[in-house]
């Protein structure tokens, strides 16, 4: 039984993006009820997730002091070693926080229900209706209905489902380490100082890594894995099952999880009418390295604010756009060439010195690369070393540059989105989105 029949929003969706939806929302005055299929206790993500700190500081998201028992942060940004075959970059000037998500989602919770919203699980949103919504549980008015359900969600503007070729299916869990001695002479073999961040990258071509990190004085090992399964390379799961079963140092898991992440650029009509999606639910993911927490939470805070502004949610799609929708989109143009190199392609790239701490330092902050025109000569001397390597990347440079100048012209106007949208398509190599039923 719900608890309200009438509210001013209703969000769909009790993860890290839709939680933070309502508790921006409540925070500013509306009335707000948050539901979820599954057990709070279970929304969002259960594992670990690297967050750029600005991003966290941009959405208003202040993380629980350190010795608090349910303290989110696992650690402050640490170096890196980027390694693909006998080549490696070192990232040590980055800004991303490892997350424990249990912790943020649910002191998003605690947030959203000190400031009044109405949090009910067990509840499955059938459908939009001209008052709000049909429920489970029975109908809800709303005048806004907020879509933070994730990339399998309910879906509801209708919106394409993701394709094959832009789901990562990762998986990251934390395990015991049986023997500390085993477990540091591994990191010791590859170069890496404990409690520092080994990336093998590529380890199956393309977009795939295996992520592995000691903490607690070697007591607990955190492993993360993601691929694009294609029928060849196999998923996330199985990746890290196999990593895991290569290792006997490691021990039994302590908590983690697996799912399916969307890479493809961020639908290009997120709200219509009174819907709005959020978080995966729209795609607001970044492609580099697939990770959305922080991008969701800055969804939910351009939405909250726009509609407490009295703005329309149009103006929240185009705000979204503007602000993230063009660098998504040329890392997404960036990942679909990545998606097809081979793993000593990569290694060449590393080894010459043009895929350098600068540009992966870019990547796992998720901006735009500062290059200087120095850097920019020297890369080009590098790939006139590399023809067909190089031809490739300069083509797809130039089409990363070409989508986020289309991304700063995102039309005030949803009459002119069947033309923009177009533009993007085909600059990225893709289908142009359905438009949105009326």
């Amino acid at each position: 039984m719900l608890p309200i029949s009438s509210v001013d929003a209703v969000v769909v969706g009790a993860g890290s993006s839709g939680a933070a939806t309502a508790a921006f929302l409540a925070e500013r005055g509306a009335q707000v009820l948050l539901v979820d299929r599954r057990p709070l206790a279970r929304a969002g993500a259960c594992w670990v997730n690297g967050v750029p700190a600005a991003l966290l500081r941009e959405a208003g998201v202040v993380l629980a002091a350190p010795g608090d028992a349910r303290a989110e942060l696992r650690s402050a940004p640490i170096t890196t070693h980027l390694i693909a075959g006998k080549a490696r970059v070192v990232i040590t000037d980055h800004d991303v926080l490892e997350i424990d998500m249990r912790h943020l989602v649910a002191r998003l919770h605690d947030r959203a229900r000190q400031a009044g919203v109405h949090l009910v699980d067990g509840v499955t949103v059938h459908a939009v209706t001209d008052r709000g919504v049909d429920t489970s549980a029975g109908p809800v008015a709303a005048r806004w209905v907020i879509d933070a359900s994730g990339v399998a969600g309910a879906r509801l503007l209708d919106q394409p489902v993701v394709e094959r070729r832009d789901l990562c299916a990762a998986a990251q869990e934390v395990r015991h380490v049986l023997d500390p001695a085993a477990a540091r002479a591994f990191f010791a073999a590859h170069q890496v100082p404990e409690d520092e961040v080994m990336t093998l990258t590529g380890v199956l071509g393309g977009y795939s890594i295996i992520n592995v990190r000691l903490h607690h004085d070697a007591r607990e090992v955190s492993v993360l894995t993601g691929t694009i399964p294609d029928g060849v390379r196999r998923g996330g799961k199985a990746l890290l099952n196999q990593f895991v079963a290569q290792q006997p140092w490691i021990g039994a898991r302590i908590f983690g999880g697996a799912g399916a992440i969307p890479l493809r650029r961020a639908y290009d009509r997120i709200a219509h009418g009174k819907v709005a999606l959020v978080g995966d639910a729209a795609c607001q993911v970044f492609p580099g390295h697939g990770s959305g927490v922080g991008s969701g939470l800055v969804a939910a805070r351009l939405l909250a604010d726009t509609l407490t502004r009295g703005d329309d949610l149009r103006a929240y799609e185009h705000a979204w756009h503007r602000r993230a929708g063009g660098l998504h989109a040329a890392f997404g143009v960036i990942r679909r060439w990545n998606q097809e190199l081979r793993i000593e392609q990569l290694e060449r790239l590393m080894a010459s010195g043009f895929l350098d701490p600068d540009l992966s330092s870019a990547g796992l902050d998720q901006r735009q690369p500062r290059v200087s025109p120095r850097a920019v000569l020297r890369k080009a001397r590098i790939l006139a070393g590399e023809p067909a390597l190089g031809l490739a990347l300069a083509s797809t440079v130039v089409r990363a540059s070409a989508v986020r100048a289309l991304y700063a012209r995102y039309p005030r106007s949803a009459r002119a989105m069947p033309a923009w949208g177009r533009m993007v398509a085909a600059v990225v190599g893709e289908r142009p989105d359905p438009p949105i039923a009326a």
